[in-house]
């Protein structure tokens, strides 16, 4: 069994804040006995005005939220599933990156979100990603963290199925889906997405999910979520308050769903 803790988060438009935030639960993860901290998509910054937040928007190895959970990571022993930092990437043109960082504060691996979340909903937001940020495309997993094979993806990813079928195909035993989910968009299929993901791929999926109104003006749904490769709900942090919870990673329970289900070896390729 292995230990982790999930932090739901109300970020905002200072970095300064955030790193103090996600420090903060770097410590409060270690006290708890977690051995890995998962955090939300955009935790180092979150702002719609673009122009006020390109300031803040660095390069990776520059980028002072990072630093500052490296540098907790390697104080308190412990690893951290960075949701995602928005970073210049190669070309100049931004990047919404997920890091995952090890005990001794070195950068293990790194996803760039391959799913631009360009909408029109009907609560009137829109939304283009697109526009600032360049779609990653490569698939990540990454072997031998405290969950096994933990592979990487980001918030409006989970509406992709073909990307999971992927994160299946190589066994993955958990999947993390850091998120900013908007209300209307979490009201209607969060939890239902979450829970397919988790059965689909036969794995646990580790949520960590931004909540509440934010400095920018945005609100996002939060539901923090842990869910079991049977689909069942292990930790739901709501969606009113910001804080850390902590579940119990099974290699065990991994093995018998496959076993009872053993959909990914049953999987046959379906012609065009």
């Amino acid at each position: 069994m292995t230990r982790i803790a999930v932090l739901q988060m109300t970020a905002g438009i200072d970095p300064a804040e955030n790193a103090a935030t996600l420090v903060a639960a770097v410590g409060d993860a270690a006290n708890g006995g977690a051995e890995m901290l998962f955090t939300p998509e955009m935790s180092g910054l979150l702002d719609r005005e673009r122009a006020r937040g390109a300031a803040h928007i660095v390069a990776e190895g520059v980028n002072p939220v990072l630093a500052a959970v490296r540098a907790a990571a390697a104080e308190r022993g412990v690893w951290v599933a960075l949701g995602s930092l928005a970073v210049v990437g190669e070309g100049g043109r931004w990047a919404n990156r997920s890091l995952l960082v090890d005990p001794r504060g070195a950068v293990a691996a790194r996803y760039d979100k391959i799913h631009m979340f360009d909408v029109d909903l009907a609560s009137g937001e829109t939304w283009r990603e697109s526009n600032a940020y360049a779609p990653g495309g490569e698939v990540v997993t990454v072997p031998d963290t405290p969950v096994g094979r933990l592979g990487l993806t980001v918030c409006y990813d989970i509406r992709f199925p073909a990307l999971f079928a992927a994160l299946g195909d190589r066994k993955c035993d958990a999947i993390a889906i850091p998120a900013a989910f908007t209300v209307p968009t979490g009201k209607a299929h969060w939890h239902l997405l979450q829970r397919a993901r988790a059965v689909e791929a036969s794995a646990y999926v580790i949520a960590a999910a931004q909540v509440g109104t934010h400095p920018d003006g945005r609100t996002t749904y939060g539901h923090s979520l842990v869910v079991d490769p049977w689909g069942e709900v292990l930790l739901d942090l709501g969606g009113d308050a910001r804080g850390i919870g902590f579940a119990e990673i099974d290699p065990a329970r991994i093995a018998e769903v496959r076993r009872q289900l053993p959909s990914l070896a049953n999987r046959r390729p379906i012609a065009n």
